[in-house]
């Protein structure tokens, strides 16, 4: 299991080591929220459903219940409709291209370029959002393609984040570095 630091909610970041789709859910919402709402958010998602969070459960849940879930307070997102569609808008894809398993998105790949393809492929999933992704899968699952490190950030991030210290720590980091872009 890989132990993933993004919540103050051991739960929420023990779901996120143990199921790569709830941690591709925590990246669709990673946007306009901080990082430990966006990646709570499968777990307290899960808990709504009441039961496993994975792709074909959110694919073929009715979007009406789906948003349901997104808006009940507190709110999983601070854009619930749109949240809720759009991470049934990756769900229904990882289901039509990888049967409804994310690990198809990095386990035939041999390059990074076609891992960092792949990810884009994803409805939401700019440059930005897509170098992220590339990068926590590297850094705290291990996914390293022939040229893994091609594609990363060259911005503080949650890929490295390992604790709640180093999370603060990086938060702090990344507003420096904002700050410092404008």
């Amino acid at each position: 299991m890989t132990q993933i630091a993004f919540t103050d909610s051991s739960e929420a970041n023990s779901l996120l080591g143990d199921n790569h789709f709830a941690l591709l859910v925590g990246m669709t919402l990673y946007q306009q929220v901080p990082v430990e709402k966006a990646f709570a958010g499968p777990y307290v998602l899960e808990q709504r459903l009441g039961k496993p969070i994975d792709a074909g459960t959110i694919a073929s849940i009715d979007p009406t219940v789906l948003e349901e879930l997104f808006r009940e307070k507190p709110a999983l997102h601070r854009f619930p409709a749109n949240m809720a569609k759009r991470t049934q808008a990756v769900a229904n894809y990882i289901v039509d291209m990888y049967e409804g398993d994310p690990v198809g998105l990095w386990d035939d790949v041999e390059t990074s370029s076609e891992l960092f393809s792949r990810i884009k492929a994803m409805p939401g999933f700019g440059d930005y959002k897509a170098k992220v992704y590339a990068a926590v899968l590297a850094r705290q699952f291990g996914i390293k393609p022939d040229g893994w490190d091609q594609n990363l950030p060259d911005w503080p991030n949650i890929s490295e984040v390992t604790s709640a210290e180093s999370r603060t720590d990086m938060k702090s980091r990344k507003k420096a570095w904002k700050t410092a872009q404008s």
